[in-house]
């Protein structure tokens, strides 16, 4: 091959980056390392220590070359997503179960409220926001949202590590159609092609892995591939996969075209495990090339059976196909979120044990688990997701695995030693960038993520952001609610803290607090929530927390249960959150932070009597 060749292969998804390198440079590759399935090495789980252990580096090697690697896979461990006439994966899963999309209906909140945006949320400002792409500010929101969903905007985000050992190694990568480019000029880098997307919410997180933007209509899962090359060469410990469809509002073509937006967290499924993350489902292999002159049809089974090879598995073993046009039966023809709403229905068939109708079929149907005929065990569920577009453009497919069945694991109990007493209380911290939203988040998670009747611990609860099914009957104690919070949500300057005892008595003080800050200081159910606003603060604060000894200081009165100089320190501007030394525990589902969108003229300006919570 030439070097044209090999560029081309490269960027088709047919050779990774190293064996690219080796060819380009003449070294050694390994056997067929021109045509060979990548083999990937994963780290085995570790023992829990003070934090969640982070993602160790991968290696990739060709096939045939080294030890086989074990098949483990990538971990999807969140998925939030917006479609039209459902606004989450619960409403989504409603709608295609009835078997379709009603494209003269939509859901609040969907992807077609694009002319209202939260800048203050995200750093913006109005004129920034305003020359922003209305998908671009679609993605900005599904993308944080998607790591609050798996609690990853706090300090667990310094977990996930490259393979060198940098903390906050999350790459970026996007699907996003054509951006028409405005008449003036860009700030900040604000491309049309919507390059700049990657960048800004990296920026914006202080993410420090790589990141690219796809186009086209296989672009979603071109986009997976392209992350999960980066994650087995170790350039990042977990990866965000995201993507909008067509340009809402008037500028649509298509008066039936469909919307959607949304996105992924992949990490590699031992340190996702090893970290007690939430797993969806399980990436098993992807594949991705262009048809060249072949029929469509010829290159679709070339990559099923690339990817079906990678992982080991036969066609047998495989019960559900989505495609691109399984995906627009629930959303329409959806553009760049086309392989997105594939995945989505893929991975809930895949959560419910169910099938969903089939085009022309009227109900979905129990999805019965099948058997190895020679060994007679139980083979796990599988689906593949598949988007070949007629013109030419690159083709991509996808296996997916249901989630390994885990025992349940006990909730962490009180931050504190042993001997301390767990009816002294629990210190809850919530934090936003302005007051209003610290009051739309406490009463966001007052509503749905606890008790409204003042019952305690063992409630029966619901999550809506679609990171939890129906009910939870298991809902872990307050201390494991707080110590989530602490170790999941970012750090912002309009702080609250309260010690309560129990998830009913941390409803009615959020619920107090939400209806007037002031008034929770003066008795009733909101006693006791004490709350500051840092925004004008300047220099370090009462303690620098980049210090050793500050850290120390701060694990210690975490481990003596010192609620009191935690909370007066957290009110005083330190981040009291990053030395919580309690173990590792599983991550919980809680609710979104609120977002409070507004008009974009008036965009930066918050007003309690305006904006509407989402």
């Amino acid at each position: 091959m030439d070097h044209r060749d090999i560029l081309t292969r490269f960027k088709n998804g047919d050779l990774g980056r190293e064996q690219a390198a080796a060819l380009l440079t003449g070294a050694r590759p390994g056997p067929a390392a021109g045509d060979a399935p990548l083999t990937t090495a994963v780290a085995r789980p570790r023992a829990a220590v003070s934090q969640p252990p982070p993602a160790r580096a991968l290696t990739t090697a060709p096939a045939g070359g080294g030890p086989p690697a074990p098949a483990d896979g990538y971990a999807i461990t969140a998925l939030h997503g917006r479609f039209p006439d459902a606004d989450g994966l619960d409403a989504f899963w409603h709608t295609a179960v009835l078997g379709g999309h009603d494209t003269g209906r939509r859901a609040e909140g969907s992807p077609g409220g694009a002319d209202g945006f939260d800048a203050v949320f995200f750093g913006l400002t109005p004129q920034d926001a305003a020359l922003m792409d209305p998908r671009e500010r679609i993605l900005l929101e599904v993308l944080w949202q998607t790591l609050e969903t798996a609690g990853c905007t706090g300090a667990r985000l310094d977990t996930l590590t490259a393979a060198d050992g940098e903390p906050r190694g999350v790459g970026v990568y996007v699907a996003h159609g054509p951006v028409p480019s405005p008449g003036h000029g860009h700030g900040h880098g604000h491309g049309g092609s919507g390059a700049g997307l990657p960048a800004r919410l990296s920026a914006l997180l202080d993410l420090r892995g790589p990141g690219h933007c796809v186009g086209g209509e296989a672009s979603f899962l071109v986009a997976l591939h392209q992350a999960l090359s980066a994650l087995r060469a170790g350039e990042c410990g977990a990866a965000l996969v995201g993507a909008v469809g067509p340009r809402p509002g008037p500028s649509r073509r298509h008066p039936a075209d469909g919307e959607g937006a949304g996105a992924v967290l992949l990490r590699p499924l031992a340190a996702a495990l090893a970290a007690g993350d939430t797993v969806h489902a399980v990436v098993r292999a992807t594949a991705v090339a262009h048809p060249g002159h072949r029929a469509p049809d010829a290159a679709a089974g070339r990559l099923a059976r690339r990817a079906l090879a990678a992982a080991g598995v036969t066609a047998a073993g495989v019960a559900l196909r989505e495609t691109e046009a399984t995906a627009a039966a629930t959303t329409g023809a959806a553009g760049a979120a086309t392989g997105l709403a594939a995945l989505v229905r893929a991975v809930l068939q895949l959560r419910h044990g169910t099938l969903l109708p089939a085009p022309g079929d009227s109900s979905a149907v129990p999805w019965a688990r099948s058997y190895d005929d020679e060994t007679g065990r139980e083979r796990p569920r599988r689906a593949t997701v598949a988007v070949h577009p007629g013109t030419g453009a690159a083709a991509a497919h996808v296996l997916l695995e249901e989630p390994p069945r885990r025992g349940p694991v006990p909730a962490p109990g009180p931050a504190g030693p042993a001997g301390a007493a767990s009816g002294s209380g629990e210190l809850v911290l919530l934090s936003a960038p302005t007051p209003e939203h610290l009051a739309a988040t406490a009463r966001r998670f007052a509503d749905r993520a606890l008790p409204s009747d003042g019952v305690t611990d063992g409630v029966t609860v619901g999550v809506s952001d679609g990171v939890a099914d129906g009910t939870r009957d298991d809902w872990p104690s307050v201390a494991a609610l707080a110590r989530e919070l602490r170790l999941g949500r970012a750090v912002r300057d309009c702080r609250l803290a309260v010690v309560v005892r129990d998830t009913g008595e941390l409803a009615a003080a959020l619920r107090a607090f939400a209806d007037g800050p002031d008034s929770a200081a003066t008795g009733g159910p909101g006693a006791g929530v004490r709350h500051a606003d840092l925004r004008g603060a300047q220099g370090p604060g009462v303690l620098c927390g980049d210090l050793p000894e500050t850290r120390a200081y701060l694990a210690a009165l975490w481990r003596g249960h010192r609620l009191d100089a935690l909370a007066r320190l957290w009110l005083a501007g330190v981040d009291v959150t990053a030395a919580d030394t309690a173990g590792a525990a599983p991550v919980l589902p809680l609710p979104t932070s609120a977002l409070l969108r507004r008009p974009l003229p008036e965009a930066g300006h918050p007003r309690t009597d305006e904006p509407t919570p989402s």
